[in-house]
């Protein structure tokens, strides 16, 4: 072995130690991910429907107070979930106060 091939193969291993899978979102982060997403999905789920098989008769079922209110406030509400799930920090310990 020559002395490159020796610096390169120990430049290699410590590469390998530094770059360790660290994942950028710990398991709490994910959990909130999840229940946003749940949310959002329901709040699309409660939008939809209300339509009428014949375009030329109204259904006034359309303006309902689910679709009009709850729906659109679901998804926002999934939407700050997932807002607060990205910007929470996994590591944070709680600080005792004694």
């Amino acid at each position: 072995m020559q002395p490159n091939s020796i610096l390169f193969v120990m430049g290699e291993k410590k590469r390998k130690e530094s770059a360790n899978n660290n994942f950028i979102f710990g398991k709490k982060n994910y959990k909130f991910m999840l229940i946003g997403l749940g949310v959002i999905a329901l709040g699309f789920i409660l939008m939809s429907g209300g339509g009428s098989d014949d375009p030329n008769v109204f259904n006034p079922e359309i303006f309902s107070w689910r679709r009009i209110r709850l729906a659109p406030t679901l998804v926002l509400i999934g939407f700050g979930i997932q807002v607060y799930a990205i910007l929470l920090d996994p590591n944070k310990t709680k600080s005792s106060k004694s």
